[in-house]
């Protein structure tokens, strides 16, 4: 396994970091464990049961999404209350201009955005995406809503890469949780 494999193992030490190699700073924001209990509260257990994507499912999904599906395992942890299901935590990673951006998305039962959280953000600028009003636009959307930059989700000057990514990224989870894990 690659270290860019184990991206997510990264993403759960819990240790802001700061980079000097070529003006990239990297800051880590949450812990997965920390995002996790943020969104869905201390009482929810989470499940880890990564999905794994094979050729057929990575082409459904970029034709659902019309975004290209660079990895074949993605990190998901089903949410429960009780023996309730009650959603889905997902992290995932876009490159924003330079670097990669780690991100967290939470998902209700019925698949809408319940909230996103930026975990680790390693760009030099554009971190405005953690704006919680930017972030508060991906709220409630579901496979089939437009989430197009410029359009529904407004740009952030100076962070459109990073904006853009990220509406991308979402839009491809979304078609993710449609072609993986919708009910029927």
């Amino acid at each position: 396994m690659s270290s860019h494999d184990d991206w997510v193992r990264f993403v759960s030490i819990p240790v802001a970091a700061v980079a000097v190699a070529g003006q990239v700073q990297a800051a880590q924001y949450l812990t997965v464990q920390q995002a996790q209990k943020l969104m869905f509260g201390k009482s929810a257990t989470f499940q880890r049961n990564d999905l794994v994507l094979d050729s057929k499912a990575m082409r459904a999904i970029r034709e659902a999404s019309g975004v290209r599906v660079e990895r074949s395992k993605q990190p998901l942890w089903e949410v429960r209350e009780g023996d309730q299901l009650n959603g889905y935590f997902i992290v995932d990673e876009v490159y924003g201009k330079h670097e990669y951006i780690t991100y967290a998305v939470a998902l209700g039962p019925d698949g809408r955005v319940r909230q996103i959280e930026i975990l680790v953000y390693r760009e030099s600028y554009g971190y405005e995406i953690r704006n919680p009003a930017w972030r508060a636009q991906f709220i409630g959307k579901k496979h089939g809503d437009p989430v197009t930059l410029d359009e529904d989700i407004k740009n952030i000057s100076g962070a459109t890469m990073s904006c853009r990514h990220i509406s991308e990224g979402v839009k491809r989870l979304l078609a993710t949780y449609e072609e993986m894990l919708h009910p029927g």
